[in-house]
């Protein structure tokens, strides 16, 4: 009997039409046509702050001093069997609208720990270059590894400074058989 799994997508494009939101886009599509639930949250439409480092949260039971959309992406982020997380590369790392969200994975850290999870990234960038997404690669590497998640895949689409080059790829199919092979 296949398990369904719950699936969080986290993005951090501010471009409705660029690059990584199509990505996202198609591994979406190919992770319900499996069956999965699908959540998507969009960093960069929402308002979520950044992590003050105060500590509040772990005085008080995980909650955060600040009230805002990190509580709707809080409670899916919980229930998640797979953590997708989507991003343009900026200045060689990911988003800051994805960060700011990571950040504020602060006030759940062991409460993320305690079950396994998948994780997947997926990331676009202008240059065709191999090393200049290393630190993007290696920041989701340590966070996962922190966070005792499973590595279910990376895709890092190389030399699509815009949507009308993505398109001309293979990448867009490469991420909708991503989302289908979650299972």
């Amino acid at each position: 009997m296949r398990i369904i799994k719950n699936i969080l997508i986290l993005t951090g494009s501010a471009h409705k039409n660029g690059t990584s939101l199509l990505l996202a886009d198609e591994f979406e599509n190919g992770a319900i046509s499996s069956g999965n639930n699908v959540i998507r949250h969009d960093a960069a439409f929402l308002n979520v702050n950044g992590c003050m480092g105060c500590s509040y949260c772990r005085n008080n039971n995980g909650v955060c001093m600040q009230n805002d959309d990190f509580n709707a992406i809080k409670e899916n982020l919980i229930k998640a069997d797979v953590v997708v997380f989507v991003t343009p590369l900026y200045y060689f790392d990911m988003s800051a609208q994805l960060k700011t969200v990571i950040d504020r994975f602060h006030s759940m850290s062991s409460k993320l720990s305690e079950k396994p999870r998948g994780a997947i990234l997926i990331s676009t960038q202008a240059s065709p270059s191999d090393s200049t997404s290393d630190v993007l690669k290696l920041h989701y590497k340590t966070m996962i590894d922190y966070l005792k998640w499973s590595n279910y895949g990376m895709l890092i689409a190389k030399g699509v400074p815009s949507r009308e080059a993505i398109i001309k790829t293979n990448y867009p199919d490469e991420a909708k058989k991503l989302g289908e092979n979650i299972k």
